[in-house]
C-alpha cells in the first residue's frame, strides 16, 4: 500500500515540469535577448578588437554554453518555485531573482558599454549571488542546487576571461575604475 506522499510524487514532479516549461524558455530567452541587444560576442567591433587569453573558448561555445546553463537554472527554479512554501524556499528565490539580474545586467555593461572593470565587479558580485542561491536552493532541493553548479564553474571562467581581457587590454575600458591597472 503507497504512503500518501508517495501518491503525491507523480504529481508534485508533473507540476515542476509543467512550471519549467515556462521557466526555461523564460530564462533562455531573456538572456539571449540580453547578449543579442547588447551585441555580446565578436559580431562586437570594440569586442573583436581587443587582445584574448589563451584560455579563450571558442566564439561557438558561448551561446552552447549559456543556453544549456539557462535551462539548467530554468529546470533548478521550476524545482524551489513548486516545493513547499517556507523561509529558505522563499530567500532562494530571491537570491535566485538578484543572481539572474546581474547576469542580464553584464553584457550590456561588458559588450554594450565597453566597461571591463564594471564587468568584472559584476561578475564578482555574481558569483557571490550564484553560490548563496546554489546553498539556499539545496536546502530546499539538493537537485536544484546541483543543476546551478556547472553555472558557477562556467562563471568562473567568465570571471577569470573578463579579468584577463581587462589585464591585456590597458585602456580598451570606456570607464576604467583602475581596477585593471588602466
Amino acid at each position: 500500500m503507497a504512503t500518501a506522499a508517495e501518491g503525491n510524487r507523480p504529481r508534485r514532479r508533473r507540476r515542476w515540469l509543467k512550471v519549467a516549461l515556462v521557466t526555461v524558455p523564460a530564462i533562455v530567452l531573456a538572456g539571449s535577448l540580453s547578449g543579442y541587444l547588447s551585441n555580446s560576442g565578436y559580431s562586437n567591433e570594440w569586442f573583436a578588437a581587443l587582445r584574448k587569453p589563451g584560455i579563450m573558448p571558442p566564439g561557438w561555445a558561448f551561446p552552447v554554453a549559456w543556453t544549456t546553463l539557462y535551462a539548467l537554472m530554468g529546470v533548478a527554479v521550476a524545482r524551489v518555485i513548486t516545493a513547499t512554501p517556507s523561509r529558505p524556499r522563499t530567500i532562494g528565490l530571491a537570491l535566485f531573482a538578484a543572481q539572474l539580474a546581474l547576469n542580464f545586467s553584464w553584457s550590456p555593461v561588458f559588450f554594450g558599454a565597453g566597461m571591463i572593470d564594471w564587468g568584472f565587479l559584476i561578475i564578482m558580485a555574481m558569483n557571490v549571488a550564484v553560490t548563496a542561491t546554489i546553498i539556499a536552493f539545496s536546502r530546499v532541493n539538493g537537485v536544484a542546487g546541483l543543476l546551478l553548479l556547472p553555472y558557477l564553474a562556467w562563471l568562473c571562467l567568465a570571471t577569470a576571461l573578463n579579468w584577463e581581457i581587462g589585464r591585456l587590454n590597458p585602456g580598451a575600458d570606456r570607464a576604467p575604475l583602475g581596477i585593471m591597472g588602466a
